[in-house]
């Protein structure tokens, strides 16, 4: 049986990707609707201008932190109420690199969230390094109810304190790495209800492909690597995290209300 799959987080298009290749490749694989994100004023116009040219894509308006010094307002102009865009971010914290100083990522990551409830959008979160601060902004300003934590990186403990808030966790290909033993344990006490699986490509391509250009088309590689941490068919992580992304980023996109 040839399962469905999607794509909660992917950039498309990004440097040398190129839509008219991933894309196809991708539905030949199963993967039947992707999310490709925005995260400065150029990634975000070109996600839109992806998602217009492709039935199964939709995109997200979003200030990734590493640019929050760029200003929130360079890409808030993109929210023309189109179908096409479903989510703000990813936005967020990362205390890794500290590219923007942290009162700027906090600031912009405020903003963004105040663009997501005021638009009836779901909201992608970037955190990195960044735990706590993370959860304080979006308790502070009232994290809207269709949110989610991309790219989790953190372990059971952080799991739960973002499920607590009603969040959704995201896994990419970092849970089949030899080394996240944090991850998986995070991904087994996840609901498959509050579960997405991604790939972020062109980073962090999943095993037996680390090390190469990630691609939407290997995202069933780390839906089952879920399934194996969770003891299930890798048909259950396929219908649950598509359902998942439909409640999330579909609900009033394109007759799918």
């Amino acid at each position: 049986m040839t399962l469905r799959w999607a794509d909660s987080h992917c950039h498309v298009p990004w440097k040398d990707t190129d839509p008219a290749v991933v894309i196809p490749a991708a539905r030949a694989a199963g993967v039947e609707r992707l999310i490709t994100i925005g995260t400065d004023a150029e990634t975000t116009a070109a996600a839109i201008a992806v998602a217009r040219d492709y039935d199964n894509v939709w995109a997200t308006v979003g200030l990734h932190p590493h640019d929050a010094t760029q200003g929130v307002d360079t890409v808030a102009g993109f929210l023309d109420g189109s179908p096409d865009i479903v989510a703000i971010g990813e936005c967020g914290l990362d205390y890794h690199y500290n590219h923007s100083p942290a009162d700027v990522q906090k600031q912009a990551f405020a903003e963004q969230i105040a663009l997501a409830k005021a638009h009836d959008l779901a909201l992608v979160v970037h955190t990195r390094e960044a735990w706590d601060d993370t959860l304080d902004v979006l308790a502070a300003e009232g994290m809207p109810e269709r949110t989610v934590i991309h790219c989790f990186t953190g372990g059971a403990p952080e799991a739960r304190r973002c499920l607590d808030l009603g969040a959704y966790l995201s896994f990419s290909g970092i849970v089949t790495f030899k080394a996240a033993d944090d991850v998986r344990q995070a991904a087994e006490i996840c609901p498959l209800t509050r579960l997405l699986v991604e790939t972020d490509a062109p980073y962090l391509a999943p095993v037996p492909h680390r090390g190469k250009p990630n691609e939407p088309a290997w995202v069933a590689l780390v839906g089952a690597a879920v399934a194996d941490v969770k003891g299930v068919a890798a048909a259950e992580v396929a219908e649950f995290s598509w359902m998942n992304l439909e409640a999330v980023f579909l609900r009033a996109s394109a007759g799918l209300a």
